[in-house]
């Protein structure tokens, strides 16, 4: 126990920590009391765990990811101000036209969802600035992929079965953005991870995204078995027309 209790960050339980950590969970609630209101009793487990799944990644999208995009646009400083600019995470150059600004999280202040992304900086620096491969996969997250989960929501409250085309769609836009946002750090050998401790590598990184590949994976898993079972149920019908 020792040597886990060493591994972890010394600001593990500060208040940022705790109200960063404790937003998720409410977001996962509010999801799931969205699925008490929309869903019959009749919905499948499956469809069930699917709905919750996609109003969570709707309001993640929404809420934590579109502060991100607004600090990233928004919140600036003037480099001349900063006496060790180099300490700062990047600011990709002349990004909105200006040499002589840091942007980002980093720039928030005092603004809670500033400091939010400033705690999950710790583990991935690039989220404390303006990362132009971060900031190009957030816009399509934001104002595609949430979109997407919200109309999806909507076709399993009604039986849509149209609604596993966009199931598939979706949870294929998670995988690809989870894959070209970590790529650049394989291929530089984590040049801008924090793995060092259990908190940061196992919580932050590892298990918070790895939500955003086995869930897809799983959502294009039930998505396909429901085209595929019509698609039976189509030939079997055409069988059954043919014998007439």
């Amino acid at each position: 126990m020792a040597s886990f209790k060493d591994s972890l960050p010394p600001d593990l339980f500060d208040q940022t920590t705790l109200v960063s950590l404790a937003s998720t969970v409410a977001i996962l609630a509010t999801a799931y009391v969205l699925s008490l209101s929309a869903l019959d009793r009749n919905t499948s487990g499956s469809h069930r765990f699917l709905f919750v799944w996609h109003a969570f990644d709707a309001l993640i999208h929404f809420i934590l990811e579109g502060s991100f995009l607004y600090h990233c646009f928004f919140s600036w400083m003037p480099l001349a101000r900063v006496s060790n600019p180099h300490a700062l995470a990047p600011t990709a150059h002349n990004f909105l036209g200006y040499t002589n600004r840091a942007y980002g999280p980093q720039a928030g202040g005092d603004n809670a969802f500033a400091q939010l992304w400033m705690v999950y900086a710790k583990a991935d620096r690039r989220w404390a600035g303006a990362d132009l491969t971060v900031i190009s996969l957030e816009l399509l997250t934001v104002f595609v992929a949430g979109p997407l989960a919200c109309y999806i929501c909507h076709g399993l409250a009604k039986k849509d079965p149209r609604t596993n085309i966009f199931i598939i769609i979706t949870a294929t836009m998670e995988l690809y953005g989870g894959f070209i946002t970590f790529c650049p750090e394989w291929l530089t050998a984590n040049y801008n991870l924090d793995t060092s401790n259990f908190m940061y590598k196992w919580v932050y990184l590892v298990f918070f995204n790895m939500l955003w590949v086995f869930i897809p994976l799983y959502a294009i898993w039930v998505a396909v078995k429901d085209i595929d079972n019509a698609f039976a149920a189509r030939s079997r019908t055409a069988v059954a027309s043919k014998r007439k």
